[in-house]
């Protein structure tokens, strides 16, 4: 990284974090702490008011606001297609209003480049529109602060009608999840948005859960139960690109596909590796084994 771009990132790190110790700088940076103080004063003389306290780090000074951004051509052609999965997922006129906005401010000399790169590159999600309105009603409840009501449907159990305050949303591969304090339990859980059925919002505003923060990892927590599955080389391939929700690693071996999936119970998993036939075979644990076994019976039982 240059001195140009190291002192850009230097005052975005302040705008973004608020505080930040030098040694924190330097490491994130991978320069030495006396390098920090050499950029933090040349700013200070480029007119950039940075405030020092000693022991805690330096803050930028209330109310200063970076001049207007450039954008290099990849950067833009990343916020450009960016803004794509999300004007497929949320609200398009929003996304296409901040679009317009960027292509506003690039420079001549990188406009044509960025036009081309965006006009052949592209990146599809597509979900079923009923899938669609539950993301943009969900959004807009997390934005409003709404409760909503919906009935929900869990594989091998009741269905329930559950109160929730929405606080996040997110996608994991295929799956989009909600994030919601649920009233009945009084604490937060996940749930499945292609579980949710009759979907409601309800009238008045709750009042976020505080310290609350959709933490960005791809962990199962409360998925103890591990589930090891060898797949044919013939269709490892086939496999990588349809994995399941659950599966949280994929090895190549000289043999075939070994895939691990972390789960509550075994009913969320069968399923998927019915689908597959003769082509996987479940190594652990033998519970699981017991009912693939007892399922494909089930299965054979019906063309008897």
């Amino acid at each position: 990284m240059n001195r140009t771009d190291r002192l850009l990132a230097i005052v975005l790190e302040l705008q973004g974090r608020g505080r930040v110790r030098a040694e924190d700088l330097a490491r994130q940076l991978d320069v030495s702490k006396r390098t920090i103080y050499r950029d933090v004063l040349a700013l200070n003389e480029a007119g950039v008011p940075i405030i020092s306290a000693p022991g805690q780090g330096y803050t930028l000074m209330p109310g200063y606001f970076l001049p207007p951004l450039h954008f290099s051509v990849e950067e833009a052609v990343m916020l450009l297609l960016g803004s794509d999965v999300v004007a497929q997922a949320f609200d398009a006129s929003s996304v296409v209003s901040a679009a317009r906005k960027l292509n506003a401010v690039l420079g001549e000399d990188v406009r044509g480049e960025v036009q081309f790169l965006y006009d052949n590159l592209r990146l599809v999600q597509r979900d079923p529109e009923e899938l669609h309105g539950k993301v943009r009603t969900l959004r807009q409840t997390i934005a409003e602060r709404r409760t909503v009501e919906f009935t929900y449907h869990k594989p091998h159990a009741e269905q329930e009608v559950r109160q929730v305050d929405p606080h996040g949303l997110f996608r994991l591969n295929l799956v989009w999840l909600l994030a919601a304090f649920d009233h009945a339990r009084a604490e937060f859980r996940i749930f499945r948005l292609d579980r949710i059925e009759d979907l409601k919002v309800l009238p008045g505003q709750f009042r976020r859960q505080p310290h609350f923060k959709l933490e960005r990892d791809e962990t199962r927590e409360g998925r103890g139960l591990t589930v090891q599955a060898f797949f044919d080389p013939e269709v490892a391939r086939e496999v990588k690109h349809n994995l399941s929700y659950y599966v949280t690693q994929a090895q190549d071996t000289p043999d075939g596909l070994l895939v691990t999936l972390q789960v509550r119970t075994a009913e969320e998993v069968l399923p998927w590796l019915l689908s597959w036939g003769s082509r996987v075979r479940v190594l652990k644990p033998t519970s699981v084994q017991a009912q693939l076994i007892r399922a494909a019976h089930e299965i054979l039982g019906r063309y008897a």
